[in-house]
């Protein structure tokens, strides 16, 4: 039988595989997509630090289990930080495709692979 943590901590690890293969990726909106990837995983790791607990109250209350309110705040401000530098480094691909002329995370177009073979 799964247990809750080993779904989330397989949910992480497959989403942070995702995101590394894509940043590794030549052209920069695969680059743009991974970090916000990698950017997921880690509001859901730091979230999920803070114990899945189940019936626990959001919030004080008069007796029971309460469930920690830091690492919810500290995802809630790292979303909003996320989506900040998501748009910045969107516009940064964006005027790099300007500026080159090309996608490609190094501002270079591939070199075909006929004129490699050839020596040319």
């Amino acid at each position: 039988m799964m247990s809750l943590e080993f779904l989330v901590a397989s949910g992480i690890g497959v989403v942070t595989a995702t995101g590394i293969y894509l940043i590794l990726r030549g052209r920069t909106w695969p680059v743009v997509l991974g970090l916000s990837l990698l950017g997921y995983a880690v509001n859901v790791f730091i979230f999920a630090m803070g114990r899945l607990w189940q019936d626990a109250a959001p919030i004080l209350s008069a007796g029971g289990r309460m469930a920690d309110p830091l690492p919810q705040a500290l995802v809630l401000t790292a979303i909003v930080i996320g989506f900040a530098t998501t748009g910045f480094v969107i516009e940064l691909a964006l005027r790099s495709r300007h500026e080159t002329g090309s996608d490609h995370v190094d501002g270079q177009k591939p070199i075909a692979v006929e004129k490699i073979l050839d020596g040319a």
